[in-house]
Parts: C-alpha cells; sequence; structure tokens
C-alpha cells in the first residue's frame, strides 16, 4: 500500500474515533447530569405552565439555596408522581411566616424580613390563608408552588416536618440557563458529523486500496498487415 493509501486510513480512524469518542460522551454527560421534563400541573405558574419543557441539572440538596426551584421525590406525600417540583423559600434555620399585609400587599416574612416573590401568580404570596409559623429543621427544606391557590406544598404537610423537605429527596434544579444543553447538543452534532466523515474517509481508503491492487490487463496484439 502507497505511503498516500496508508494516510487515509490513518485519517480515517483518527477522525471517527474522535467523532464517536465527542458523540458518545457528550450523550453521557448530558444523562448523568442534565434532564429534560415537561411540566404537567399549575402548581408553577405562571413561571412554568403546564406542557412548558425544562431543563434540569442533577444536583445535592446542599447545593441549592432560596430562590431555587428543584424537583424532588415524596412517594409518601405524593404516591402517583414521580418528580415534584416546587420552589425553596426556606432553607435549615430559617424562620418563615406567613403573613405580612392583607390581601394583596400580603407577604411572606423570611427571619423577620418581608419576602419579595415577583413570580407568584396574581401577586398572592398567600393562597391558603392560613397563617403559620416554621422555623426549618437542619437538613431540610421550606417548599412552596408559585401559585399558591394550586399547589399541594410544605404548607399541607404540618404533621411532618411542619411541612419541610429532607434534602435527600431532592433530585435536580431548574435551570433557565440553555448554554450548556446547547454546548453539548452542538458536541453530539459534532461528533456524529465527525463519526460519519470517518466513515466516509474509510469507504474512500478502501476504493483507493481496491484499485491499486488491480492488475492491468495486457492489450492484444495488433497484427500486422503486409
Amino acid at each position: 500500500m502507497s505511503v498516500k493509501g496508508r494516510g487515509l486510513w490513518v485519517t480515517a480512524a483518527v477522525v471517527g474515533l474522535v467523532g464517536v469518542v465527542l458523540a458518545l460522551g457528550s450523550l453521557g454527560y448530558a444523562r448523568t447530569w442534565y434532564a429534560a421534563f415537561s411540566v404537567s400541573s399549575e402548581s408553577m405558574a405562571p413561571t412554568y405552565e403546564p406542557g412548558d419543557r425544562i431543563f434540569a441539572e442533577r444536583v445535592d440538596g446542599s447545593e441549592v439555596r432560596r430562590g431555587d426551584v428543584v424537583l424532588f421525590s415524596s412517594p409518601e406525600r405524593y404516591p402517583s408522581i414521580g418528580s415534584v417540583m416546587q420552589r425553596v423559600i426556606g432553607v435549615a434555620g430559617d424562620r418563615v411566616v406567613c403573613c405580612t399585609g392583607e390581601g394583596p400587599d400580603a407577604r411572606l416574612s423570611v427571619n423577620g424580613k418581608p419576602l419579595p416573590e415577583p413570580y407568584v401568580n396574581g401577586g398572592d404570596a398567600d393562597g391558603m390563608h392560613k397563617p403559620y409559623d416554621v422555623t426549618v429543621p437542619k437538613g431540610r427544606l421550606f417548599l412552596l408552588g408559585d401559585n399558591r391557590n394550586d399547589s399541594v406544598d410544605s404548607r399541607f404537610f404540618e404533621s411532618d416536618h411542619d411541612g419541610t423537605v429532607a434534602l435527600s429527596a431532592v433530585r435536580s434544579r431548574v435551570t433557565d440557563d440553555y448554554t450548556i444543553p446547547v454546548v453539548i447538543g452542538t458536541a453530539v452534532i459534532a461528533g456524529t458529523v465527525l463519526a460519519l466523515a470517518g466513515l466516509g474517509l474509510g469507504i474512500a481508503a478502501f476504493v483507493a486500496r481496491r484499485r491499486q491492487g488491480a492488475v492491468p490487463v495486457a492489450p492484444e496484439p495488433v497484427p500486422q498487415v503486409t
């Protein structure tokens, strides 16, 4: 095989291998650290409406902060729902009180300070119209839906740690930053293109080798006329 032919084989192998590693590695990273979900209820409206497609990054419960929207699992509270989406209102040590003010001016307070919540549906931070005063225990979170009139959240489970949820129940955190998902998608596409290019180069190298290996047939002698 000529040096040129060997170079084509090497190029095909390298390009194809890089493409496969890039595509499979990106897919594996995405499956390990990110997940896509479709919103099925109105408990987080108007922030997330039914049918909205969301991305969530897999995190440990200790990584979440006030204001984060998390997906958690609590089969004892929601036996027919795999993942529940709610917003973190209080973390360990926080005192959450409902409510200061009345009517549309009602506000939750966290550690004695009114909590601005521009995301709540209709500006109604209360919804339940029932006072509560909760100090979040260590290792737990106080969670509410943004649609306070239509969300079965920490307010409804007072007998179980004042309605708080264990950090260990958290599975992921919703992200509105699509930079990483876009980068991952681009890497998958680029890897697929490279893998196909490597395959094409391999086919070209095979064809070139077949042509080099073909034995030319000698022409028939032409009889001379005397």
